[in-house]
């Protein structure tokens, strides 16, 4: 099966080739820096969906394509909503001229209160992309536990660098962290399950857990004594950019991140644990994994057991 990889040289993307190409696929990449992708030994057409710039060339004979471009880091304030619409949307024609079959995205788990513009973003991408091509799936995620996922990194980051962990309200909301393993094993097993086609599901893994749960266990985990302080307000855009100063990040990706931490961000149900056949991970098991291949990626940069 012909198989594109947009965002092949992201977190997911670029984790994901090898894992397809072991099950036998024929892969292209599609991104604006293809040098970044020299090491996977996979072709990579150079372009960008905002402008539609290579993607005839780059789906020409694709069975599947992953979508796997999120924008709102890079986007000028405030306007990665258009972005993120514009590039579903050039990308979604694109698949239908091509006569792909299916396109496998990543977004985000839904949270239970109001949906944040982030989130709102991120289901809009979800539904244009199901409606043009009607065999696709979605697949949900809440926080990824990987070596190289920006969310969890910035969570390691402010436990190391901050003496005591603050816990404004919106750490006793609960969502289901997933080891990136079984994220990698959901998405390629989504390009050839039948069951799934039209579907939008929830991938989470097994234990439910307040945000201020995980930066302990995290915390205790990396052997490190971090006494939680409670804050009585969140002040979320003064908070952000705190935050990523503190952990080195981008607020333009830290402060939407956060403003989506209103509400439980729990799966709807656990179908497609069922449908895929997928074996999750514990989060401890998914913690200690996660910072044992980030020192192995970047020796001396994390601290870990």
């Amino acid at each position: 099966m012909r198989i594109l990889l947009t965002g092949i040289t992201g977190f997911v993307g670029g984790a994901l080739a090898p894992r397809l190409r072991r099950d036998g696929h024929d892969l292209v990449g599609y991104a604006r820096h293809p040098e970044r992708a020299s090491g996977l030994g996979v072709p990579v057409v150079r372009g960008d969906v905002l402008t539609g710039e290579g993607l005839d060339e780059a789906l020409a004979g694709c069975d599947v394509a992953y979508y796997l471009i999120h924008s709102m880091e890079t986007a000028p304030d405030g306007s990665f909503i258009e972005r993120e619409e514009q590039g579903a949307r050039t990308f979604a024609d694109a698949a239908v001229r091509a006569g792909v079959g299916r396109i496998v995205y990543l977004g985000g788990i839904l949270p239970a209160g109001p949906i944040s513009p982030h989130m709102a973003s991120r289901l809009r991408v979800e539904e244009l992309l199901l409606e043009a091509v009607p065999a696709s799936v979605a697949l949900r995620a809440s926080i990824v536990v990987a070596a190289r996922s920006r969310s969890f990194r910035f969570l390691v980051r402010l436990i190391e660098r901050t003496p005591v962990l603050p816990m404004p309200p919106w750490t006793r909301y609960r969502t289901q962290p997933i080891d990136g393993r079984d994220v990698l094993e959901y998405l390629a097993r989504a390009a050839t399950e039948p069951s799934v086609a039209g579907q939008s599901l929830d991938i989470a893994g097994p234990d439910r857990l307040t945000y201020g749960q995980m930066l302990e266990r995290i915390a205790e985990l990396m052997i490190v004594g971090r006494p939680g302080v409670p804050l009585p307000v969140s002040l979320t855009p003064v908070a952000s950019k705190v935050a990523a100063a503190i952990a080195g990040e981008d607020p333009g990706l830290i402060e939407p991140l956060m403003g989506s931490l209103g509400a439980d961000i729990l799966p709807r149900d656990m179908r497609a644990r069922d449908l895929f056949g997928v074996r999750l991970h514990r989060f401890d098991r998914a913690v200690e994994h996660a910072l044992m291949e980030w020192e192995q990626l970047e020796p001396g940069s994390v601290r870990a057991r």
